[in-house]
């Protein structure tokens, strides 16, 4: 049992469908993309969680993106998914607590 919601599977999670993007992944053209240092590729509109791939900066700006995405109420959101170092390990962990199935 959760002590936080933090905790949760499914947290800080918009009510569109968020995919994750790895690698060189290109998003879907028709997704709402949040980007990462110039990551995933793709059309379509796009928010930056930090243009120069600062952790701290994308750290800082995570929720307030989503927050500001899910305002534009897009059909689909993509994240990149960030390197596996460092503050990217926290980052990704939120990316993936906010693309899991949420129960209803």
């Amino acid at each position: 049992v959760p002590n936080a919601p933090g905790q949760l599977e499914s947290h800080y999670a918009p009510r569109a469908p968020l995919v994750l993007i790895a690698g060189d992944a290109v998003a879907p053209d028709h997704a709402t993309r949040l980007t990462f240092a110039g990551r995933p590729r793709g059309a379509g509109p796009e928010l930056v969680l930090s243009a120069t791939g600062d952790d701290v900066e994308a750290a800082a700006n995570l929720f307030g993106v989503l927050r500001e995405v899910d305002e534009r109420r897009p059909d689909l959101i993509a994240a990149p998914m960030l390197p596996e170092t460092g503050l990217g390990v926290a980052i990704n962990d939120r990316l993936r607590r906010a693309a899991a199935p949420r129960s209803r």
